[in-house]
């Protein structure tokens, strides 16, 4: 099973707005200053420990060597990164009607999980799944590991 993430206001949050997982330590604050969801380390490291592949796909422009260097900072090893640059090479590809911002299938994603509902309403007209993440669920990492569960009982059958 395979399981991506998006970024921006999914995993990395505003710490104005958002409980946050603890700060790196200098100097890696200053090199890595996107900050996590509270409650990602623990899902992140729940997702590998039982064997699914970890993406990260997002729509920002930030190298893949970067995005993993954060994760892992964390402990986390990222999988595979399809970043805004990977997007527009391999699916919009030159194709003059709009591609969807993301299109998980293309890569054999089983569940993306996103913030924001365009992706999910992609995802009913493109065919893949999404998850939305609820940010008046203070429980949203369980809520996501349930939705994967579900979807890996599908995919295994």
């Amino acid at each position: 099973m395979t399981v991506s993430f998006d970024l921006d206001d999914t995993l990395f949050v505003d710490p104005e707005k958002y409980d946050t997982e603890k700060e790196l330590m200098f100097p890696l604050n200053k090199i890595f200053k996107d900050r996590l969801r509270l409650g990602t380390v623990e899902l992140l490291s729940k997702i590998k420990e039982n064997g699914i592949r970890l993406w990260i796909y997002t729509t920002s422009f930030r190298s893949p060597r970067y995005i993993t260097a954060v994760f892992r900072c964390y402990g986390i090893k990222i999988d595979e990164v399809v970043n805004g640059d990977r997007h527009y090479r391999e699916i919009q590809n030159g194709r003059a009607e709009a591609m969807p911002s993301k299109y998980p299938s293309k890569y054999r994603i089983d569940l993306h999980i996103d913030d924001d509902i365009s992706v999910l309403q992609n995802g009913k007209t493109y065919g893949f799944k999404v998850a939305l993440i609820n940010d008046e669920s203070p429980d949203w990492a369980n809520d996501i590991w349930a939705e994967i569960e579900r979807i890996k009982k599908r995919v295994n059958l």
